[in-house]
């Protein structure tokens, strides 16, 4: 049976002395005349172990001069004695009794080299997961969603799996792809935008309940936070107004960083000193800060006298753009804001309409250093007002008739709110593109795999 490298990092006192086998990836290898070491890392820990081998290895398994000429990422399965180690940069070694070629790797293996760049790894997302930095990514990536189940299902949220293919454009905007043609469903199919739609049923049957999973956008954009294919956290409330959404939302929020902060040191403070200084104090003080909330007009209000040029216009009636965003919450209240009661000329048709008939219901959480990172509402039940919704923005009701129908039959006053995961990443881990906490990146003119 093989032991894990985690649990030999975590619970060395247990296997010191003890002869155990291990299986991984060469990171490096060094040798000498008579003895040679090897950093292997399994991937079950960010963190490695050093090997110990020396010219007396057991006939069983390879010789001290084939194990030298080793590659770095060769595979191999090492049987030895875990001790403690004389170097002070690891607690403990294996002596290797026995190496075993699992699989070999040749000199054209493209990381040989300690660092690359980002956008080098990109073009080899296969092999990308094998360095320190995406194995610290995808290991956080783990763990969040992880913390994003634990929080719903201990507050009776149910998991709703939300369908991919959709007759219906959620957001309004048209920035869908399509699927087939139109004579195999008998009518246009495209790639849902957002599960929402199709999770408020639950919601106004279950409760609160929740779906997180793929989403895609048509929009021809190469900017750093776009991506074609992305992962949506969209919980839904029942009996649940804005305010009810928010605290939820915060909530949430602070629980999944909370929980990656205490479950991941090794790659947080990794991302700390290689990729953003200051990131862990930046994540403790948003778990620590209470959220304000600023309404839109508020908002403008900040930027018109701030002083500040800024790249893009702004006024009432626009659309804010993340420059605007990070003034409000860095430089106006230095820490998390619920930007609340945009106008409704550019929100999506299920937002509720506010008694000013101007402005709908809805916020966005902006956070320092990113802009925008969470979006909700508190979700339109007037049949009348939706209908006037739907009109407003060109959308043909019709193709929302069973939406319609939940205000008809038992509606309710129900909230939900949307997070990015992949946002949501960049944000935890310091990265500053989309494509590099996403396995596989789809993005304009992308699809290597």
């Amino acid at each position: 049976m093989y032991t894990r490298i985690k649990d030999l990092h975590k619970s060395t006192s247990d296997y010191l002395g003890k002869d155990i086998k291990i299986g991984g990836w060469i990171r490096t290898l060094r040798d000498g005349k008579n003895v040679g070491f090897i950093e292997l890392n399994d991937g079950s820990f960010f963190r490695s172990v050093q090997v110990v081998f020396e010219d007396d290895l057991d006939e069983s398994g390879m010789p001290f001069n084939d194990v030298v000429k080793l590659g770095v990422g060769a595979c191999v399965t090492v049987i030895g004695q875990a001790a403690e180690s004389p170097g002070a940069k690891q607690p403990f070694e294996i002596k290797a009794k026995t190496v075993l070629l699992e699989g070999s790797c040749p000199s054209d293996y493209p990381l040989q080299k300690k660092r690359h760049g980002f956008e080098f790894l990109r073009t080899i997302a296969h092999l990308r997961p094998r360095t320190n930095t995406y194995a610290a990514v995808f290991r956080v990536r783990s763990l969040a969603s992880f913390a994003v189940h634990e929080f719903f299902h201990k507050r009776g949220f149910v998991h709703v799996h939300t369908p991919i293919i959709t007759g219906n454009d959620g957001e309004g905007h048209g920035e869908m792809f399509g699927v087939t043609p139109d004579d195999f469903f008998g009518k246009q199919a495209m790639l849902a935008v957002t599960g929402q739609l199709h999770v408020e049923p639950f919601c106004l049957s279950m409760r609160d309940v929740y779906t997180f999973g793929p989403t895609f956008r048509a929009e021809h954009s190469n900017t750093t936070t776009h991506a074609a294919e992305f992962w949506m956290i969209e919980p839904e409330l029942a009996f649940a107004d804005l305010n009810d959404n928010l605290e939820n939302a915060e909530a949430m929020l602070k629980h999944v960083i909370r929980f990656v902060l205490e479950n991941a040191p090794e790659e947080m403070a990794f991302f700390e000193q290689w990729i953003e200084p200051g990131l862990i104090a930046r994540l403790q003080s948003l778990v620590d800060s209470t959220f304000a909330r600023c309404t839109y007009t508020e908002g403008i209000a900040h930027l018109e006298k701030s002083g500040k040029k800024f790249e893009f216009p702004f006024g009432w009636g626009m659309d804010l753009k993340t420059e605007h965003e990070r003034y409000i919450c860095e430089e106006v209240y230095k820490g998390p804001v619920f930007l609340t009661d945009y106008p409704r000329d550019f929100k999506a048709f299920y937002m509720r309409l506010n008694d000013d008939r101007k402005t709908v219901a809805c916020a966005d959480l902006l956070v320092p250093g990113i802009g925008e990172l969470i979006g909700g509402s508190q979700r339109e039940e007037r049949i009348e007002e939706l209908h006037d919704n739907l009109a407003f923005l060109g959308l043909n009701p019709e193709d929302y008739d069973w939406y319609i129908d939940l205000r008809r039959f038992g509606g309710v006053r129900h909230s939900g709110y949307g997070m990015g995961f992949e946002r949501f990443l960049m944000y935890v881990t310091g990265m500053k593109n989309i494509r590099d906490v996403i396995p596989y990146p789809r993005t304009v003119d992308h699809l290597s795999y």
